[in-house]
């Protein structure tokens, strides 16, 4: 709807796709609803798919009278969301989201609760499909883990720079960690927040420890550098990037968010500590940098888990499912 197609570039050849110019207008909701509808007539889809909440007015377009069936996906929210919800869009959900056309669908246990419970939404009509990802991509490198005393312990993080994802966490943690030790710290992605961060980690006094490497559309590689990955967020539901450090043999030292702590083997949950608390963030890095044996076994547990539960295969066949209207 910001007339942005990059991710056209990811569809296989020989995917056939439209481009259609729908514009709305900022702040707009009510003006936008008829334009949308419009727009479904002339199409006349065989379903409407929207995702998070800058498209539930596309659902509310086809409330009544529905045109077609209609999947409304929700991952996550963003910085205004991250301590609680906001009246409007609980409101605004409840009214659009409710249409006996509708399913809605959650990758996390958090937020299948948040749709019951705060939005109120039918629980027939809510799916959960956890998140999936391909694990043999991210199969386990050589990393400095293993004994050498003269090379640094790489900690690390992947996401996209922005506020929520509290990167200025990690900065502070990593600074305290790394007082008595010798580590690296792997900073992968790009975003609004990259220069802000930068300055930060000069005044942490960090920045010659500190690598920007910038977005990629390979975390693997870079996963592959670190030895310890760490999540600082705000809000998350069911992050991908922890998933990928699992399936990639990492170690994880987290701050409690979203699901982490049900997604981790058993063995990694003495390395979550509670939403926000930067002091017990630094505590379980340094813990994890200070045991190579443990952070090594720590990290082929969560291998194992991910490839046993949170496999790409299983969340394809559920959305397979979905989309063909077979009920579980």
């Amino acid at each position: 709807m910001d007339s942005n197609y990059a991710a056209t570039a990811l569809l296989e050849a020989d995917v056939l796709w439209e481009k259609l110019d729908v514009m709305a207008g900022r702040h707009k909701t009510l003006a936008n609803v008829p334009f949308f509808r419009r727009a479904l007539n002339a199409q006349q889809p065989d379903a409407l798919v929207t995702y998070n909440f800058g498209a539930t007015e596309w659902g509310l377009a086809n409330r009544l009278l529905p045109i077609c069936r209609h999947i409304h996906i929700e991952d996550g929210f963003g910085p205004e969301e991250a301590q609680r919800q906001l009246p409007r869009r609980v409101a605004f959900r409840r009214i659009a989201l409710t249409g006996p056309q509708t399913t809605i669908v959650v990758p996390s246990e958090g937020l299948h609760r948040i749709a019951l419970g705060i939005w109120r939404l039918p629980p027939s009509k809510v799916r959960l499909i956890p998140n999936g990802i391909d694990v043999a991509r991210f199969a386990p490198g050589q990393r400095s883990m293993q004994p050498n005393e003269n090379s640094p312990t790489v900690v690390g993080t992947v996401c996209a720079l922005r506020a929520e994802k509290n990167i200025g966490r990690l900065l502070a943690a990593f600074a305290e960690a790394g007082r008595q030790r010798a580590l690296k710290l792997l900073i992968v992605g790009d975003g609004a927040e990259r220069a802000n961060l930068e300055a930060e980690a000069r005044v942490h006094g960090i920045a010659d420890r500190t690598e920007f490497t910038g977005a990629t559309d390979r975390p693997e590689y870079q996963l592959a550098r670190m030895d310890v990955f760490c999540l600082s967020s705000d809000t998350e539901q069911m992050p991908l990037g922890v998933l990928e450090a699992m399936a990639a043999g990492l170690p994880v030292a987290s701050v409690d968010v979203g699901d982490v702590a049900q997604m981790l083997s058993p063995e990694n949950l003495p390395f979550v500590v509670p939403a926000g608390d930067t002091a017990g963030l630094a505590r379980v890095l340094g813990e994890l940098c200070d045991d190579k044996s443990k952070a090594v076994s720590v990290g082929h547990q969560n291998r194992s888990r991910v490839q046993a539960t949170y496999t790409l295969s299983k969340m394809v066949e559920a959305y397979d499912r979905l989309f063909s209207g077979m009920n579980d």
